[in-house]
């Protein structure tokens, strides 16, 4: 099933490039024997699934705005987290802690999608 709305293609979309990126974080990673970048794989890897989930789901608004919160949330945490191994520099002051927030926030929509989530 292909989503039907510009909100899940967008969210398959960013899926795909969070799978792709993810493999590649994860084989540089065992490389470069680097934590940060593993654990910015593991992040991709572990959103990708959830972001095709929600695509499926996009024509209700909730969900959509979960996986696009979730999106956000998971460049910035894993954006960080990878810019800190190959810079050696944060992506911006508190990235990290700001993406993780996000996806927190992204995770509680999730669960609100569950309970109230509605399609158009």
């Amino acid at each position: 099933m292909v989503p039907t709305t510009p909100a899940g293609r967008m969210l398959l979309v960013a899926a795909g490039i969070c799978g792709g990126l993810g493999v590649a974080a994860a084989a540089r990673a065992s490389h470069m024997a680097d934590d940060n970048l593993g654990i910015a794989a593991n992040f991709l890897l572990l959103h990708a699934p959830v972001l095709i989930g929600l695509s499926l789901m996009a024509a209700s608004r909730l969900a959509a705005i979960a996986g696009v919160v979730l999106a956000i949330g998971v460049a910035l945490f894993a954006g960080d987290l990878a810019m800190r191994a190959f810079a050696g520099t944060a992506l911006f002051p508190m990235a990290a802690p700001i993406g993780g927030t996000t996806l927190i926030i992204g995770w509680v929509l999730v669960t609100a999608t569950g309970l109230w989530g509605r399609g158009r």
